[in-house]
């Protein structure tokens, strides 16, 4: 079966003929690959056609498809059963895993999902401080529940509309949006709203493009938060073990009081968690008022990938050094090629991760990042599947470097790279 075939059959029978919209491939006007197998740093799609893959999962996968161990953790834990909705010890190793590395961070709870794990932050920092609105930033997302799909309207320093059919206006009100790495627009946010319980942030986005925050914006943040004893959950669901070993607080080193982790975590199965101090954590049902539950949380399978993947990127002291200097490669050669054609591009690497933009000028937040030029990144797109690399089908996405690519990977990128460049 040819994959425009799969995608109308799916189409068929899934709404949009995906479980995730970006998925579609609308934004680079194509059909979607359908993956039969992946393995390393690539995948196979059911046509037969093999790619380098830099979405790697959108991020979980550290070392890349089928990686051994993983695997292996993943088949003992099945001998013993996938699922029992009771404590298992492996759920303790693995907390203990994220928490000795974490000094600021005492407790920790696991999710399925990215979303679940803002989710429950947002409900567990609401109960903490007894108030009720909080505040995000243009173009960090941070999953798919109501109080956070919402985007900025008029202007930053406004009280905001939902971003989608079905999100009530009357929720959509208490949250407030301001503009990332601006810290002026928090501070306006702040001195017309009292009652602000959380403020959440991506300290590294990696949903509107790879856009890093600054370091002094988020130590002023830090210090506005701790002023008006508002909480300060960092979103590390995709920097978390991916920017580096530590996420966002082994490069910026400020102790959120909250924390949200997925992705990584999970080795490619789904998994999530928040964590934060005990004084905080020990609100949550069964020991507070504030319910979250699940029934799959936690299960043996996603414990048991997560715990592999956690210690063995743990292990490997040089991992991250190495794929960053992938990412230094990728990225300055794909700068350096676009410069020679006159193409306006715009890369960015941390650890693992990268992006570009179609843009003249650097990308410093959301209505920078909006300002490229879409048609040529969907031209592009286009060009780089037909060479065999598998982008991110987004502009507003982060690419992913997984243990398994080296120089030949990267040479063979930039080769492609070279040649779409040609087209455009």
């Amino acid at each position: 079966m040819t994959n425009k075939k799969a995608f109308e059959q799916a189409c068929k029978l899934i709404a949009g003929g995906v479980n995730s919209p970006v998925r579609a491939f609308a934004n680079v006007q194509s059909d979607p690959r359908f993956i039969a197998y992946g393995k390393g740093a690539c995948i196979v799609d059911i046509e037969g056609n093999s790619y380098i893959d830099y979405v790697q999962s959108w991020g979980p996968l550290l070392f890349g498809h089928c990686d051994k161990d993983i695997q292996k953790a993943c088949q003992n834990a099945l001998k013993k059963g996938s699922s029992f909705g009771a404590p298992t010890l492996l759920e303790s190793e693995l907390a203990n895993l994220v928490l000795s590395d974490f000094p600021h961070l005492d407790k920790i709870r696991f999710v399925n999902s990215g979303t679940e794990a803002t989710m429950s932050a947002i409900r567990l920092a609401r109960g903490f401080t007894k108030r009720d609105k909080i505040l995000k930033f243009e173009g960090c997302y941070h999953g798919h529940s109501d109080s956070l799909l919402v985007s900025a309207g008029s202007g930053a320093a406004t009280f905001n509309t939902p971003s989608s059919l079905g999100v009530l206006n009357e929720l959509a009100k208490f949250t407030l949006v301001a503009k990332y790495n601006d810290i002026q627009s928090v501070k306006d946010l702040f001195e017309k709203n009292k009652d602000i319980a959380c403020v959440i942030i991506e300290p590294i986005a990696g949903n509107m493009g790879l856009v890093p925050a600054k370091q002094e914006f988020l130590e002023e943040l830090a210090q506005i938060c701790k002023m008006n004893q508002t909480l300060l959950i960092f979103d590390e669901v995709m920097s978390g073990y991916r920017a580096s070993y530590l996420g966002s607080f082994g490069i910026n080193h400020i102790k959120a009081d909250i924390v949200t982790f997925g992705k990584v975590i999970g080795g490619g199965l789904p998994a999530a968690a928040f964590a934060a101090r005990s004084e905080i954590m020990d609100i949550l049902s069964p020991l507070g008022g504030v319910y979250q539950a699940g029934t799959l949380s936690g299960n043996p399978l996603a414990m048991a990938a997560g715990i592999a993947s956690l210690s063995k990127a743990r292990k490997k002291k040089d991992l991250y050094e190495k794929l960053g200097k992938l990412a230094k490669k990728l990225t300055q050669g794909m700068k350096k090629l676009a410069d020679e054609k006159g193409i306006t591009l715009q890369t960015c690497y941390i650890g693992s991760m990268f992006g570009y933009f179609f843009t003249e000028k650097p990308v410093e937040n959301y209505q920078d990042a909006l300002k490229s030029d879409l048609k040529l990144f969907s031209k592009f797109h286009q060009n780089m599947l037909k060479k065999g690399i598998y982008l991110a089908p987004s502009q507003f996405e982060t690419g992913f470097i997984c243990s398994k690519m080296n120089n030949k990977t990267v040479d063979t990128t930039l080769e492609a790279i070279k040649e779409s460049f040609k087209r455009l």
